[in-house]
């Protein structure tokens, strides 16, 4: 199963939306086939194992990282693949969640003598789809607020200059988050100090993520950068915002999406990220304002932090805008899951305690 893991693994930067998926036929204690799902619409992780273990494949144990598929989408179901194979187990690390899948492909398996387990490394598998599994368990992808700051926790000069807090190595890694993520998501106040891209420029990377603006009264300039790219934008705008500035956009490449009220509600966005976009994975890269916000409101599930050893003094702009916390009792608790030292940079991974149980 672990092996079957490292092959699902493959896909963090190709399957979205699909979930990661990797499968591992073992027969006499020989493995004779294996594979990972690739890209949507392609062979899912079965198949391919199937494919390389041929006529092998029959008497054999399938080690698979997520329940097989029970439902005919753009390719068939793998659960009928693995019967009509003549495999006589299955072991899987997790169920599927998705309603269209829970428990049906674990169930017509045993409806056809095939031995059947659940459960085995489904720690390890959840965490490689947590973006699908809290879309199919909680209606909204799974947000990661990306931060990089100094020592004394700033993230910017009062004058707004951040170029560049973190290292070479720490950006490397923030673009290998870009491009696991369904949606790179910031703030129009980003978009005005920065003028950023936010794609993510890894060499061979056939999948870019989509930029989710929340810009409320559409006051991204039409020749910002983000918007020279092929990749496409979204910019999530209040219901009245100036139709001019809604043409002149949508004339640039952006997508408008606009919401009731004064400005986006971002439990709102994120609900139809999912919903509409089948968004798994947010990475929001974002001011203080907005960082916060989702922070108060409990939609962080992980804070990924870039630690600089260097200071930039009283004057500088702070990692996030938390207004209403007077007195210790009004801390907002954080649980640390992991510290890496990536060029002389830390990155510490967190998650809110709020969030530890979902």
């Amino acid at each position: 199963m672990r092996r079957a893991l490292s092959l699902a693994a493959r896909g963090r930067f190709s399957t979205d939306p699909n979930p990661r998926v990797g499968c591992v036929i073992v027969r006499d204690g020989e493995v004779v086939g294996e594979g990972w799902h690739e890209r949507p619409g392609e062979a899912h992780a079965e198949v391919h194992a199937l494919a390389a273990a041929g006529d092998r494949a029959r008497g054999a144990t399938a080690y698979v990282t997520l329940e097989p598929c029970a439902h005919q989408g753009r390719t068939g179901p793998c659960c009928v693949a693995l019967a009509e194979a003549g495999v006589a187990r299955v072991i899987a690390a997790m169920d599927d969640s998705n309603p269209l899948v829970n428990g049906g492909g674990l169930a017509y398996l045993r409806e056809q003598g095939i031995v059947v387990a659940s459960g085995l490394l489904a720690g390890e598998a959840r965490a490689l789809n947590r973006g699908f599994v809290s879309r199919m368990q909680r209606g909204r992808p799974w947000v990661t607020v990306k931060l990089a700051a100094s020592l004394d926790g700033r993230t910017a000069m009062a004058s707004g200059e951040s170029r560049w807090i973190s290292g070479e190595a720490a950006r490397l890694d923030v673009h290998r988050q870009r491009a696991a993520a369904s949606v790179v998501m910031s703030g129009i106040g980003t978009v005005l100090a920065d003028d950023p891209k936010l794609n993510a420029r890894l060499p061979g990377l056939e999948r870019q993520p989509g930029r989710v603006i929340l810009d409320s009264q559409l006051r991204t300039p039409p020749t910002a950068a983000l918007l020279q790219l092929e990749s496409p934008v979204l910019l999530v705008a209040a219901e009245h915002a100036p139709a001019d500035r809604a043409a002149a956009l949508e004339g640039a490449g952006a997508e408008i999406l606009h919401l009731p009220g004064e400005r986006p509600d971002p439990a709102t966005v994120l609900s139809w990220l999912a919903r509409e976009r089948d968004c798994n994975e947010v990475l929001v890269e974002a001011g203080p304002v907005l960082a916060g916000s989702l922070l108060q409101a409990g939609l962080v599930d992980e804070i990924c932090l870039y630690l600089a050893p260097h200071l930039m003094g009283d004057a500088a702009r702070g990692l996030f805008s938390l207004p209403g916390l007077e007195h210790m009792q009004d801390r907002l608790g954080l649980r640390l899951l992991d510290v890496r030292q990536l060029g002389e940079d830390l990155r510490l991974r967190l998650a809110p305690i709020a969030q530890q149980g979902e």
